[in-house]
């Protein structure tokens, strides 16, 4: 059995596909992104869900691309707990980026692939090989145009008083702003970057207003300015997006690439589909 893992910080989703590449099961737990989450709670969330581990032992090979997997420590964290857990499998893992890569680029096409769900990040693909110039600390210092970053706008704007009134009154009714709660979640909790892009659904669901327009739009520039433009060659090839928060602002996306010169590509909502889709032509192809 072959276990193909897309994880992000909020969701993720596993696929089993037999030696012929046909589908077992699919199943989905919660984010196992280890630069936020403890081995104990990367564990928990593994073994709780009926289907992994009733199959733990039948997993031959396991593929896991992972928000927070770029880096070593977190990447030997989480390693530690799949060899506990799947204990008879050859184990791979790679940060998401690559799944970003397999799941929206065509074989040999040169582009740029933009991650913006719960955290953003981008990378450029020459056809075989990727290159990622900017290292990513976090949600805290990075993750621009992100679910976190905008949740953080919003919060922002609802404590400085910036929020339109009906709109602040209507936020409050959705969540629970109280600062200990707030404080809690981002200071004391587990996964503090899950929680503050949480809030970025509302601004989601009112992106036409003024405000959230603006907040939205200087999220896409910072990102387009100090990722995408990086790259020499950005205005010349596709730019690919990936993740929820592409999907539900692609057209403010594709806005604010043209005011730079820039060609939107593919949007992908839900890779591991298609990051199945290439390990089944490699299963094929062996």
């Amino acid at each position: 059995m072959i276990l193909v893992v897309d994880s992000g910080s909020t969701k993720t989703d596993w696929i089993a596909v037999d030696k012929k590449g046909e589908t077992l099961f699919s199943t989905q737990t919660l984010g196992l992104n280890p630069q936020v989450l403890s081995s104990a709670i990367l564990k928990e969330r593994i073994i709780n869900n009926f289907d992994l581990y009733q199959n733990r032992k039948q997993v031959t090979h396991l593929y896991f691309y992972g928000a927070g997997c770029g880096v070593d420590s977190p990447q030997r964290r989480i390693r530690r707990v799949f060899d506990e857990i799947f204990i008879n499998s050859e184990i791979v893992i790679k940060e998401d980026t690559f799944a970003a890569v397999y799941a929206a680029s065509d074989k040999g096409e040169k582009s740029i692939i933009c991650i913006l769900g719960t955290g953003s990040n981008c990378t450029y693909f020459d056809g075989l090989n990727i290159e990622q110039r900017v290292t990513s600390l976090g949600y805290i210092l990075m993750d621009e145009a992100s679910g976190n970053f905008y949740g953080k706008q919003l919060i922002r704007s609802y404590y400085f008083k910036t929020m339109p009134e009906d709109l602040a009154k209507e936020f409050e009714q959705e969540y629970d702003l109280s600062p200990d709660t707030v404080k809690e979640n981002i200071y004391r909790r587990e996964n503090p970057n899950t929680y503050l892009a949480s809030f970025s659904k509302f601004l989601i669901k009112h992106k036409k207003n003024k405000l959230f327009q603006d907040i939205i739009q200087k999220g896409l520039d910072r990102f387009i300015n100090h990722q995408i433009l990086q790259f020499q060659n950005a205005k010349e090839i596709p730019i690919h997006f990936i993740g929820s928060v592409s999907f539900y602002l692609k057209d403010e996306i594709k806005k604010a690439l043209k005011l730079k010169g820039l060609v939107m590509g593919r949007i992908v909502q839900r890779p591991i589909d298609e990051l199945v889709k290439y390990h089944k032509n490699l299963i094929e192809g062996t």
